[in-house]
């Protein structure tokens, strides 16, 4: 059994990459009220950290238990494997936060698993049922957020046709308050409880904890403050891609991205699935900009974007991967 400095160690790093996760996330949360100015970008991380930090008031641990139990199996889960898929998903997402590219901090985490689990034990200790329903929310998540934003936009183009665009931007800027608020609640419900499902699975391995598969409170408060820490420290280079780069934002697309990709993350949250609330922002802004015409996205940002996307899973699972491998040699 690993000793108490290596158990803190890891869990120390683990609440490293929460923090990682909410700076290299932070702009799903705040890009596009600040694009749309609604907000300062100071005031927007204190808006969205506050609500990334109270979101366990909400939501049930149904993702934690997800990641727990439902990626690789927990018999080979030991302290050298979590370690070396928190280096896994730290390293990619430091990656693509350098070069401003928009990638899942969860799909980092879900590849570091997977990558460590392999190098260990083969393809066989990984969870085919989960892995399965991971790869279907890569795919549909996206595409809800960008469906319902979409919606949303037509609905209220239609309904707001004959007020005046000085009152519409006024009224969503207040608005978008409200959606900022609910996106950043959906992004700490999601986001940290990928953190809390792999401490956990380290606490059990290293028989700290004993019987069912529960997260303890202190785990819960501890990620959600390490993610909100992270979100209050910005992560500017990324905000700039999400909210300037992919589409002009007027607050009422912003309004409809944020809430349409709210309730995407809502709804995979409470069915218990790590979704990536970087794809499904990355979506509505999509879905919002769609509505006037194609050519008013930019798709080669979209383009790099969707090849991220596409890296993320095994790169971050060949990290981690060679991460183990070089514990074993040292």
């Amino acid at each position: 059994m690993p000793d108490v400095a290596v158990v803190v160690g890891i869990i120390a790093l683990a609440l490293a990459f929460d923090f990682v996760n909410g700076f290299h996330d932070a702009a799903n949360s705040i890009a596009t009220v600040v694009s749309t100015r609604v907000l300062s970008p100071r005031y927007a991380v204190i808006w969205a950290a506050f609500f990334n930090f109270i979101a366990f008031l909400f939501f049930g641990l149904h993702v934690a238990n997800t990641i727990g139990k439902g990626i690789i199996d927990p018999a080979i889960a030991d302290a050298s494997v979590v370690f070396a898929a928190l280096v896994g998903a730290i390293a990619w997402d430091m990656i693509t936060w350098y070069y401003g590219i928009p990638s899942s901090s969860s799909h980092a985490l879900i590849g570091g698993l997977a990558g460590a689990a392999v190098a260990k034990a083969g393809a066989g200790s990984l969870d085919a049922a989960g892995l399965t329903k991971i790869a279907v929310s890569i795919v549909l998540s996206p595409l809800i957020g960008l469906v319902l934003a979409f919606v949303f936009m037509t609905a209220l183009f239609w309904l707001l046709r004959r007020s005046t665009p000085a009152k519409v931007d006024n009224w969503f800027r207040r608005g978008q308050l409200l959606s900022a608020a609910l996106y950043s609640l959906g992004h700490g419900g999601n986001d940290a409880q990928k953190t809390m499902g792999i401490i956990t699975v380290l606490l059990f391995a290293t028989g700290r904890l004993q019987g069912e598969f529960h997260v303890p409170l202190w785990v819960v408060l501890a990620c959600h403050a390490a993610m909100a820490a992270g979100t209050l420290s910005g992560g500017w280079r990324i905000v700039r891609t999400m909210g300037l780069k992919i589409t002009k934002l007027k607050p009422v697309g912003g309004f409809c991205a944020e809430t349409g990709g709210a309730i995407t993350l809502f709804t995979a949250t409470w069915l218990g699935i790590p979704v990536s609330t970087t794809q499904t922002i990355t979506g509505a802004i999509v879905g919002v900009g769609a509505i006037t015409k194609l050519s008013a996205i930019r798709w080669g940002i979209a383009g790099r974007i969707f090849w991220a996307w596409v890296l993320t899973i095994p790169a971050s699972a060949f990290i981690a991967g060679l991460a183990w491998a070089l514990l074993q040699v040292l």
